[in-house]
């Protein structure tokens, strides 16, 4: 996968139920650049969407390009991670064993 859309973040979230400070934290990269992309206000630097990207794959998320049936999109490849139901907004400290 060549370029990450926001739309495929968003979706990647979803799938994994993680609020946009989870794939920040774990991306290691800001809440607000996360909203930003997806918001379609900025696009961040090539590290930044490939930390975000290599994030969402090691949680278990397969990105299909736009040569796929319908385009691009995601899916889940299996379940790698717990999917500790965290929301947006939730205040509280994520134990090193969910980062």
């Amino acid at each position: 996968m060549s370029r990450l859309t926001p739309e495929q973040c968003r979706a990647a979230r979803g799938l994994l139920d993680w609020p946009q400070a989870r794939l920040g934290a774990k991306s290691n990269v800001s809440e607000g650049t996360v909203r930003d992309f997806e918001n379609g206000k900025r696009v961040p630097a090539a590290d930044k969407l490939v930390a975000i990207l290599s994030a969402l794959e090691l949680a278990g998320v397969a990105f299909l390009d736009e040569t796929a049936h319908g385009g691009p999109g995601v899916r889940l490849r299996r379940s790698t991670t717990s999917r500790t139901r965290v929301r947006d907004g939730e205040a509280g400290i994520i134990e090193s064993s969910e980062m």
